[in-house]
């Protein structure tokens, strides 16, 4: 007989954007089965929920988490944020389909495993014999889908690359993947152009796939690559995220304003949506195009020099007496934190009523951008509680509903009777990231308790062995 648990007399924010409501909420094995007052005599379990938030367990739509659900599937830096679900195969850059141990940037976002998968299929047998703390979802690479068909990266692929490409789409579609992503930001992809990006989104939107994009450039010619972006969307026949949305460059700061319209004026005639991250800085491999001498720049990590993780550029390159761009070039290859960006510019994106959240963290950066261990619990905290920005139920909404809608996941993402048993619960009032650019490994303050199909997964300040892992693959709904 299934365990029950009774989340008793918490403040229900159930996922959908609607008012927060107060009620229990009864948990059988898997499933919720009813929200609303409960006898608690119908319970195993009760956990006391009173002054607490109880919410869907949060979806981060953007993560590059694909091989260490595999490697370290405790996943500590999620789970402690409420995060029950990630989206991997972000940026362009997938575990499957590809076979190869040839080291291919940008795949190197995913750390030093080889890509053993030649089907999504074998990745998907992978996660649930890992058995994850979370659960994971998956889009296809489009520079992984080069990387399987194509001898170099340096032209557009061929009629006959285009369609072995296409094919790879379709199986894994097939596979249960949730759509194409590309990063023709990268030097690998950025050859491609428009027919081969657009026949590929066809096979995906063949099975009710989205296209998820880091754009060509989002510095000065940023919307010249959104509409690029737009139109392989609507040529291709699926809804567009544009990921990690942002202006980036001092020169490019306010355009906002600009971009944010675009989206408005696009999606009276496609579905768009996007995804941000609420810092300041990005973090991506190291790229003297990049370095301007202008931004701060913190070092994730080097290869040749392993000792600058966590040092600014500009006082690496005053120690070795160089510019910044020759300190860069020494570094390579290796990752950094580009503050790029501007707070006013994160705040009016964070609350476009078609964005959600998602962390784009590295895990294998040595010192990793705080991103990856704080990003939703500082939407709640700073920028919803402390600064008002967002209302409590929109910021959940972002988190849950949202991307579980655009990303086709059937019933997570909201609470009700029948959906599957992903919830999280904190304390609104002391709800905050402790991640830090000096100290980035740091778990937030105020999740309390994270449920994962059902299972208690998590709590806070409970050792990482003390709970079952319980998280499994999961593939796209069904219309």
């Amino acid at each position: 007989m299934s365990e029950t648990t009774l989340l008793q007399n918490g403040l229900v924010v159930d996922g959908t954007g609607k008012a927060a409501y107060r009620a229990d909420v009864l948990i059988e094995g898997e499933t919720i089965v009813h929200i609303g007052a409960a006898d608690p005599a119908a319970a195993e379990r009760i956990v006391d929920c009173a002054g607490l938030v109880v919410a869907p367990g949060f979806i981060d739509v953007h993560t590059h988490d694909d091989a260490v659900a595999l490697d370290k599937p405790a996943m500590r830096s999620k789970i402690s944020q409420g995060i029950t679900t990630v989206i991997v195969g972000n940026c362009g850059i997938s575990l499957a389909p590809l076979v190869t141990r040839a080291p291919i940037e940008p795949l190197g976002l995913l750390g030093a495993r080889h890509f053993c998968f030649a089907r999504l299929a074998a990745y998907a047998e992978a996660v649930d014999a890992a058995r994850p703390a979370i659960n994971v979802a998956a889009l296809i690479g489009h520079t992984s889908l080069r990387a399987a068909v194509m001898p170099s990266f340096g032209q557009a692929a061929t009629a006959a690359e285009r369609e072995r490409m296409a094919q790879l789409m379709s199986l894994a579609m097939d596979d249960g993947a949730l759509g194409l992503s590309s990063g023709i930001f990268y030097e690998n992809a950025f050859a491609a152009d428009e027919r081969e990006l657009t026949e590929i989104a066809v096979a995906a939107a063949r099975a009710g796939g989205v296209y998820a994009t880091h754009i060509r450039t989002e510095l000065e010619g940023i919307r010249e690559a959104m509409e690029e972006a737009a139109r392989v969307a609507r040529q291709g026949g699926l809804p567009l995220v544009f990921s990690h949305h942002k202006c980036a460059g001092p020169a490019n700061w306010g355009r906002t304003h600009e971009t944010l319209a675009l989206i408005d004026r696009l999606s009276t005639r496609q579905p768009v949506g996007l995804d941000v991250y609420p810092y300041t800085a990005g973090s991506t491999v190291l790229r003297e195009d990049l370095v301007d001498g202008v931004i701060d720049i913190i070092i994730t990590g080097s290869e040749p020099y392993p000792e600058m993780a966590g040092k600014l550029l500009a006082d690496i390159a005053a120690q070795w007496g160089v510019g910044q761009r020759e300190a860069c070039r020494r570094l390579l290859p290796g990752g950094a934190c580009y503050f790029q960006m501007n707070e006013e510019d994160v705040r009016r994106v964070l609350a476009h009523p078609r964005t959600m959240i998602g962390s784009d963290g590295l895990p294998h950066d040595p010192r990793p951008h705080p991103r990856l261990w704080g990003a939703f619990p500082r939407v709640l905290g700073h920028y919803s509680r402390d600064l008002g920005l967002l209302r409590l139920e929109s910021a959940i909404f972002k988190m849950t509903g949202l991307p579980a809608a655009q990303f086709r996941l059937g019933k997570r993402g909201t609470l009700a009777a029948g959906h599957p048993a992903d919830i999280t619960v904190f304390d609104p009032r002391r709800i905050r990231d402790r991640a830090t650019f000096a100290e980035p490994e740091q778990t937030s303050e105020g999740v309390r308790h994270v449920f994962v199909n059902g299972a208690l997964s998590y709590e806070e300040d409970a050792a990482a062995t003390a709970y079952p892992r319980n998280g499994r693959f999961l593939r796209r709904a069904a219309e």
